[in-house]
């Protein structure tokens, strides 16, 4: 396995990859890893020639300074793991080899991805979706992959990401990976790391709404009889500071018919555990 810190370094790697027509896996990080991201490595090796994983913390996808500063950094145990699974390359940047002009978002390109971005995440994280879209495009363009994928427990940066790559006409086949859960239900996520032990023990509260939710919608209740329940367990469980609860279409993530379900949906949902934002998703197809 090799590491690469450099733009230049990990193109030449690329081109002579593509001269050798072997096709290329890339899975973008943030680090921190965990069997969620090593079950995209795991699909990316099965599915071609040589897989990449990037590590980087993208700076200009954080709009709270505080949370920048306490995401968790493990390079070292992240390059082990990915040594231990097969992985071919870690591209580790920087931030000024990632940003050369530097992070003034006034002198920054910007993207606007319209409707979508502005609910869920977007209506609580301005300008989270335009640091993504800056990035994964860098990232897009360094790598130049055959496929790419993400984890569907982001579900709206992966639609999102799937609408750029479309748009722009990357040439890039997006592919969502199911959520990997801990056994008692709790996503897997980085940020869980910063999870006291009391609060981890009450994190699977988050899963358990969701999919009893899911199981009063299959039983015939209206998604507006649902979506109120389940707001009412969370107002009545103070551990949690809830941020939002919907059911949404799984198209352009709006809210479904109050009274009728339609085939194809999605309970998306984030909240507060402690300083921790933990988000979820039940994706129905």
């Amino acid at each position: 396995m090799n590491v690469f810190n450099k733009v230049s370094t990990l193109k030449e790697f690329v081109n002579n990859c593509k001269f050798s027509k072997k096709t290329i896996g890339f899975v973008p990080t943030m680090g921190a890893l965990h069997e969620g991201h090593l079950t995209l490595i795991r699909q990316s090796k099965k599915e071609n020639d040589i897989t990449i994983c990037s590590i980087f913390v993208n700076p200009t996808q954080f709009n709270n300074a505080i949370d920048l500063k306490h995401y968790p950094v493990k390079h070292t145990e992240d390059k082990a793991l990915l040594e231990s699974i097969g992985c071919d390359i870690i591209f580790l940047p920087s931030v000024e080899e990632m940003y050369p002009s530097g992070l003034d978002n006034k002198n920054l390109v910007g993207f606007e991805f319209g409707d979508i971005e502005k609910q869920l995440e977007g209506a609580f994280r301005p300008g989270h979706f335009n640091g993504v879209g800056i990035v994964v495009s860098k990232l897009f363009h360094m790598v130049n992959p055959d496929k790419a994928y993400f984890g569907l427990k982001d579900l709206q940066q992966f639609l999102i990401i799937r609408k750029m790559t479309k748009e722009l006409s990357f040439g890039i086949e997006i592919i969502g990976v199911p959520t990997v859960r801990e056994d008692d239900g709790l996503a897997m996520s980085s940020r869980n790391l910063r999870l006291t032990p009391e609060e981890r023990t009450k994190g699977p509260f988050i899963y358990e709404i969701i999919s009893e939710m899911k199981n009063k919608l299959d039983n015939s209740q209206s998604p507006k009889e649902v979506l109120d329940w389940g707001i009412q367990k969370f107002q009545k469980n103070t551990s949690f500071h809830l941020e939002y609860l919907e059911i949404v279409n799984t198209t352009d993530l709006k809210p479904v018919d109050p009274y009728q379900i339609p085939a194809s949906y999605a309970i998306v949902i984030a909240a507060h555990l402690g300083k921790v934002r933990l988000i979820d998703n039940l994706l129905i197809e």
